[in-house]
C-alpha cells in the first residue's frame, strides 16, 4: 500500500524589473537560508493569485500585479510534496521591506546561479534565465 503524503499547496511570485528578478533568502523553518521566490501558502477560498498578492503584500510590504502563470513545479521534499504554482509579477506600489526574509537580491540572467537556491525554487532558473536574456518570446518583461 503506497503511503500518502502530505502535500502543501504554495505560489511564488516571479517578481521581474527590467532585466533582473527579486529573490529572498528564507527566514524561518527548516529550508532556512535557503533562497527562493517570495510567496507562501494558499489559503481555503482563495485562487493562487490572491493569495500570491495577500502573500508579497504581508512579507514585502509590497503591491504586485500578477502577469501569467509560468509553470507548476512538483518537488518531494523528504516530509511533503510541494506543488508551486509559480507566476510572473511585477511591483506596483511598495518598497519591497523585508518583513519575514532574511536578505534579498535583484538577479540578472547570469547572475542566477550565485545563490544557494532552494531544490523546488533550483527548478525555475533554466526558464528565468531564458527570459531574462531575451531568448523566451512570450514573456512579460517587466517594468
Amino acid at each position: 500500500m503506497e503511503e500518502k503524503r502530505n502535500v502543501v499547496h504554495v505560489v511564488a511570485a516571479v517578481i521581474r524589473r527590467g532585466d533582473r528578478v527579486f529573490a529572498t533568502e528564507r527566514g524561518k523553518g527548516p529550508l532556512r537560508g535557503g533562497w527562493e521566490f517570495p510567496g507562501g501558502k494558499v489559503e481555503p477560498g482563495e485562487t493562487p493569485e490572491q493569495a500570491l498578492r495577500r502573500e508579497i503584500l504581508e512579507e514585502l510590504d509590497t503591491e504586485i500585479e500578477v502577469l501569467v502563470r509560468m509553470e507548476v513545479v512538483e518537488y518531494d521534499y523528504p516530509d511533503f510534496h510541494l506543488s508551486m504554482e509559480c507566476f510572473w509579477c511585477v511591483p506596483l506600489r511598495g518598497s519591497l521591506e523585508l518583513r519575514e526574509a532574511l536578505d534579498a537580491r535583484w538577479l540578472g540572467a547570469n547572475e542566477l546561479e550565485s545563490v544557494p537556491w532552494l531544490p523546488a525554487d533550483r527548478g525555475l532558473i533554466r526558464t528565468i534565465a531564458r527570459s531574462l536574456s531575451g531568448m523566451e518570446k512570450n514573456t512579460p518583461q517587466g517594468r
